[in-house]
Parts: C-alpha cells; sequence; structure tokens
C-alpha cells in the first residue's frame, strides 16, 4: 500500500497510504482510467444541464422542458465529449497537470459548449435556455477542473502541510522545537536562483516525490524577489544567507538552478556547502542544453567547467540550419572529443546523412551507437578510414558526395609529436591536404577544419603542423567553388589526453599532480561550448578565412590543479600535493590567438573574430610540402627531421619561435625569437 495503484478501467479504486521514509504523504484519493475520465464527464455534464435547469427556473422546471432536455442528452452529451477529446482531454497525464493542462481543460469544455449551442440552433426542438446552459457551463468548468486536478491539488496540501510539520518556512515546527527536524525525513533541498529554472525543479521535485526530495525554499540575490513565493516556496534570502538557511531549514542538499551562472557564484556556494557538510547538485550549464530543456533528472555534482564560468553562447539556429539541414555531412575525427560532439550537435539541425570517418573502430563505434539510439530516423553510416591514404579518402567522397565536411582529424599530444614529426605531417598536414582535395574534387559546398592556438608563433611539431594545415586549407581555397575556412581554439576541458582527466586519475592514486611550471597558463573551453561555435562559424564563412574563438581570459594550470582537488573533496597541499616537473618539449608558458602578422577582425558574433593575415606565398608552400614529403619518405631521424622541416617552413613563411629549444628549460622564461616575413603574393 505504499504507492499508488492502479484501478479498474472505469471505475475507482480508493488507497489511502503512506510512502515511509520519503517525508512525503501520499494523500487518499481514487484513481481513474482515461476511459473512466469519459464517463465521469458524460455524468458531469448530465448533472451540470440539471443545476443549469433548476438554478435558472428556481427549481420550477416544467415537465415539458425536462423531457426536452432528457431528449437532447443523447446528442449533447455525445457532442461535448467528442470535441473535450479533440483537445486531449483523455490522453493527458493528470498527476503530472500543469498549467497548459488548465488551459487545454478551459479550451476543450468551452468548444463543447459551442458546438452544442450551434446545434441547439439548428434543432430548436431540444434546446435549453441560454441561461440553464450558461449555468451548466460554469458547474461543468469547475467540476471536470476538479476531476482533473484533484491529485496535483491534494499533493499541493500535503506538502504544505509536510513543510509546516517539518520546520516549515516559519522555522518552529519539527521535534526539536528549534526549526530543525530530525534527519530521517526526504532530502530537504534549498534552490539557489528562483528563476524559470528554479520554478521547473521546485514543480518538478513535487511532481516526483518518488525522488525523495522536498524542497523547502529558493535562494536568490533579486531584491524584487525577497519575501516572495514561487510554486507556493518562499525566497528564503540571498547568497549571503546560504549558511543561515542550511542550519535553520535542516537543508540536507543544495541545488544551483542557474545554467548561465558565473563560476564566482557556484565557487561562494560550494564553499559554503563543503563547510557545512551539506550536498551540493547543479543543473547543466546552457553551454550543454543543445534543446535549451532542464530537469531534474539532469542533476549532477559540480564540475570545474561550472567553475570557469563561461558565458553562455548564442546561436544563430536559422543561418546553421540553412546549410546543414537536409545535407549530407561528414565529420573526419568523429570518434574523438571534439569530432563526437560536433555529430552530436549537428543532429539536432536534421542533416539528410551523418557520414562518421575514423581511423578508430572502436570509438566510432561508440558515436555511431550513440546516435541511432538517439536518431533512429537518421541515416548514420560508420567508416573506418586513415586520412594519409588519399585514394581511401577519394573513394569515401566519391561514394557519399558529403556536402559539408568538418575536419577534427589530427595528432595533438604536444611532447608525442615532438619525439614523432614525421607522424604529425603525414597526419596533420598531409592528411588535411587528402580530405580538403577531396572536398574540392567532389564538389562540397563547406569545409571547416579545426584548428588550434597552438599554431599561433609555433614551438612545437605539432603546432607548427596545424599552422601548415590552416596553409594549404587556404591555398586549396582560393581556387576553389567549396568554402574553405578554419577555427582555432585552445584547449577543451575534459578531453581525452588533456589535463583535466590527468589530475583526476593522479588524486584518485593519492597524489602527487604534477603541473610543468608554476605560470603555465592556457586558454580552455568547454567542449560542447567549442563545438557551438565552430559549427557557427561554419555557416559565416565565405572562404579563406581563419576563425578565433574568445576563449575568455587564460587560467593558471596550478590553479586548474586546486579547483579539481577540492571538487574531489580534499585539500591542496594537505590532502594531495602539487609538484613542478618542468616544462616539456615543444610547450610555451602561454598560448598566443594571432600570430605576429594577424590582426582580429570583429563579425556579427560577439565571441568568433577573423585573423586578417598576410597573403600566402602558395608557390614557396608547395615547394615546400615537396621536400617535406621527401623528407618523411626518406625516413629522416625525429631531431634531424624536425629541425629539417622547421627550416623548409620558416622559408615557406611559417612564423615560428626560432629559438624553439629555449622553451624547453626547466620552467625558465620564454625566449622570442626573429621572424621572418614570407614573400607576399596575391592569392
Amino acid at each position: 500500500m505504499g504507492k499508488y495503484h492502479s484501478g479498474s478501467p472505469i471505475g475507482f479504486d480508493v488507497c489511502g497510504v503512506l510512502k515511509e521514509g520519503s517525508g512525503m504523504v501520499i494523500p487518499k484519493t481514487w484513481r481513474i482510467s482515461q476511459y473512466g475520465y469519459l464517463l465521469v464527464d458524460a455524468a458531469i455534464l448530465m448533472a451540470a444541464d440539471i443545476i443549469g435547469l433548476l438554478v435558472r427556473f428556481d427549481f420550477a422546471v416544467s415537465p415539458d422542458l425536462a423531457q426536452s432536455c432528457i431528449r437532447a442528452w443523447p446528442f449533447t452529451v455525445l457532442i461535448r465529449v467528442l470535441v473535450m477529446s479533440v483537445f486531449g482531454m483523455y490522453q493527458r497525464l493528470w498527476k503530472y497537470s500543469s498549467v497548459r493542462d488548465m488551459m487545454a481543460v478551459t479550451a476543450g469544455i468551452t468548444m463543447s459548449y459551442a458546438f452544442d449551442q450551434a446545434l441547439m440552433m439548428a434543432w430548436p426542438a431540444v434546446a435549453l435556455s441560454r441561461g440553464a446552459l450558461l449555468i451548466s457551463y460554469l458547474v461543468a468548468m469547475a467540476l471536470i477542473g476538479v476531476s482533473r486536478f484533484r491529485v496535483r491539488l491534494l499533493a499541493e496540501i500535503s506538502r504544505v502541510h509536510q513543510s509546516s510539520g517539518n520546520g516549515g518556512s516559519n522555522g518552529n515546527g519539527g521535534s526539536g522545537g528549534d526549526g530543525h527536524s530530525p534527519r530521517n525525513h526526504a532530502g530537504r533541498v534549498a534552490i539557489v536562483g528562483a528563476g524559470s529554472a528554479g520554478a521547473m525543479v521546485a514543480k518538478e521535485l513535487l511532481a516526483h516525490p518518488e525522488m525523495e526530495r522536498t524542497a523547502v525554499g529558493f535562494i536568490d540575490d533579486d531584491p524584487a524577489k525577497r519575501g516572495g513565493v514561487l510554486n507556493s516556496l518562499p525566497v528564503l534570502g540571498t547568497r549571503s544567507r546560504l549558511g543561515e538557511v542550511i542550519e535553520r531549514y535542516d537543508v540536507d542538499e543544495v541545488i544551483v538552478a542557474m545554467p548561465s551562472a558565473p563560476g564566482t557564484v557556484i565557487r561562494e556556494v560550494m564553499d559554503a556547502c563543503r563547510d557545512l557538510k551539506v550536498k551540493i547538485k547543479t543543473l547543466p550549464g546552457v553551454y550543454e542544453l543543445v534543446d535549451g530543456k532542464v530537469s531534474v533528472k539532469q542533476l549532477r555534482d559540480i564540475q570545474i567547467e561550472d567553475l570557469l564560468g563561461r558565458e553562455p553562447v548564442h546561436l544563430d539556429l536559422d543561418q546553421i540550419g540553412a546549410y546543414l539541414a537536409d545535407q549530407t555531412v561528414l565529420v573526419t575525427g568523429a570518434g574523438g572529443s571534439i569530432g563526437s560532439e560536433i555529430c552530436r550537435q549537428i543532429t539536432r539541425f536534421k542533416p539528410k546523412s551523418m557520414i562518421l570517418l575514423g581511423h578508430g573502430e572502436s570509438s566510432i563505434f561508440e558515436i555511431e551507437q550513440e546516435l541511432k539510439r538517439r536518431h533512429p530516423e537518421q541515416r548514420t553510416v560508420a567508416v573506418i578510414a586513415d586520412v594519409r591514404d588519399e585514394h581511401r579518402i577519394d573513394w569515401v567522397f566519391e561514394e557519399y558526395r558529403p556536402d559539408v565536411v568538418f575536419h577534427a582529424a589530427a595528432h595533438k599530444h604536444v611532447p608525442l609529436m615532438e619525439v614523432n614529426p614525421e607522424e604529425a605531417l603525414t597526419n596533420n598536414v598531409f592528411g588535411t591536404k587528402n580530405v580538403a582535395c577531396a572536398a574540392d574534387k567532389h564538389g562540397a559546398k563547406r569545409f571547416v577544419m579545426i584548428s588550434t592556438d597552438k599554431a599561433v608563433n609555433p614551438v612545437s611539431v605539432m603546432g607548427m603542423s596545424k599552422r601548415v594545415a590552416e596553409m594549404v586549407v587556404q591555398s586549396i581555397g582560393a581556387t576553389s567553388k567549396t568554402k574553405f575556412m578554419a577555427v582555432r581554439f585552445g584547449n577543451v576541458l575534459g578531453s581525452r589526453g588533456s589535463v583535466v582527466p590527468t589530475f583526476r586519475m593522479q588524486i584518485a592514486e593519492g597524489g602527487p599532480v604534477t603541473v610543468t611550471h608554476p605560470d603555465m597558463t592556457r586558454y580552455f573551453m568547454t567542449i560542447p561550448e567549442a563545438v557551438q561555435l565552430v559549427i557557427q562559424a561554419g555557416a559565416m564563412g565565405q572562404g579563406g578565412e581563419i576563425f578565433v574563438l574568445d576563449m575568455g581570459q587564460p587560467v593558471k594550470i596550478t590553479q586548474l590543479a586546486e579547483e579539481i582537488i577540492r571538487l574531489s573533496g580534499m585539500e591542496p597541499g594537505k590532502d594531495i600535493e602539487i609538484t613542478y616537473t618542468g616544462v616539456r618539449p615543444g610547450e610555451k608558458l602561454f598560448e598566443e590567438i594571432l600570430t605576429t602578422e594577424e590582426v582580429a577582425a570583429s563579425t556579427r558574433h560577439k565571441k568568433i573574430f577573423v585573423a586578417k593575415d598576410a597573403e600566402l606565398d602558395v608557390e614557396a608552400l608547395r615547394a615546400a610540402m615537396k621536400e617535406i614529403a621527401a623528407a618523411v619518405d626518406g625516413g629522416a631521424g625525429a631531431e634531424q627531421g624536425r629541425e629539417y622541416i622547421f627550416s623548409l617552413l620558416d622559408a615557406a613563411g611559417v612564423h615560428w619561435l626560432a629559438d624553439g629549444s629555449s622553451s624547453w628549460g626547466m620552467g625558465g622564461p620564454q625566449t622570442r625569437g626573429a621572424f621572418q616575413r614570407c614573400t607576399l603574393v596575391q592569392r
């Protein structure tokens, strides 16, 4: 008897129940099936007509009028029920009823009586008086409304009673007499944020008692909301009073219901909860909400992404839909962190086909299965291929004829590429050339290359290879009908091989957490945010652009490590040590956004800029590419190949830090070498 149970098809089931341990009293009530609702409505409509007649004629209804009403019932009641069915009144789950459902009830009953009146005008012999019909309408509205919303009404009464019995809004209830209740109740929740997301959380907690959470009120800094009531819950105070609210109302858990909250707000709430040993959950950030909807089912722990407090990305959905809807989209590197997120986000724009290309079969299989589960109606094709295989890539383009290409396949690990330079070049440079040439040859409309801020004044082989790849894309695009563009951004949080999962692994092993240098800084973005901006930039490009994303302020890696340690419930320097290992080959202490030749021009989107660079010497680039290919094929050693490649690219106009070795010291300052300008020619 601890839960509702289903009743007979058309009757009532009476069950008085109490869900033990949840703190939520479920009132005595009866359930009606959808067929039962139909019969109940028919009885209510007839009763409403009788009441209308009796009230209209002062309980002195003539026999002729009564007989006329009885003759009309088979027609009038049937018409009303049919019209209400059209408005969905027999398909709704009334346990979770809302204002929209109330509007549907009102519209259904109103239109049913309007049709009823039309019938009476066409058949006067069975007509009620207009006064009696109006009274019948009002009575039916009240009784049918009560029949639908009784569960929600009784649950709300029960919740208010429960809240006042356990401390309530005045803090004087409960067994202790001091506003505290014993902790054998359901989880008592304070909601930070009395906006639309907070209201949604409160509403869902009420509608889902099985979650065993009871909201006690809101915390909000808006002076206009102070002392107000939202969804029958009081606004208890501002964030400065959070600790007091937690203690006074015996709060077990705090939910941050502010999807666009800055990192400073999240950090304040987290600190208050940590001091009082209270759990904290949050809704996904706006950057994670592809469809803009939030639900308590999405509640999760605070993550390092939340503390960055990135500003929400606003997309021009019409512009994006115009180039992705009903198109065949190919994503290279589709199994990687960026490539897989591109696939997820593109699906919302309903492409005709998604071609997932990658070299690793396991990761491609995983993203293919995920997309097929979420979007079974969409054509999704997995292709295992190496971008370095020119003939295989050409076959893929011939077979699937992609309209839009997102090129995310690349080697990205800086220290590994320093000792494997030929791999960086064959994959990042010549692989990009193969995909770009195939896109040009087979008439793709757009080609978007994923680049990196490490391509700016590079000191590493990886950064150099990505800068050359940018130039290759620009050179091919100069004479192509395909619109080629590249998008640069910094590190993404949580990607495979990045510092965040590395730090988490080190913390799980008991430390220490290793950082290369106390002053090491990096730009960080979340994966969903970066991908949203990449897709937006793809819509804006006219060909030849290198887009640069606004990555906010650089973050010290030491500070990032400290935050991750705290999120793990420990203190840096006390529970987990941070040690410094020295700057690795190919690393800079800081990353840059533009080369020395570039300036940033704004676009219509405030987070997307265009790097205006010097004109490209295509012939010098081609000559360098030929010699690099020969050097790679000749099997030059890692260090010899690295130096030779850098000298060739320097001649081709790729700017880099000439004294690259100076950045390899144990934490010494960066030394910026001389830059050589490329010969400027018209593209």
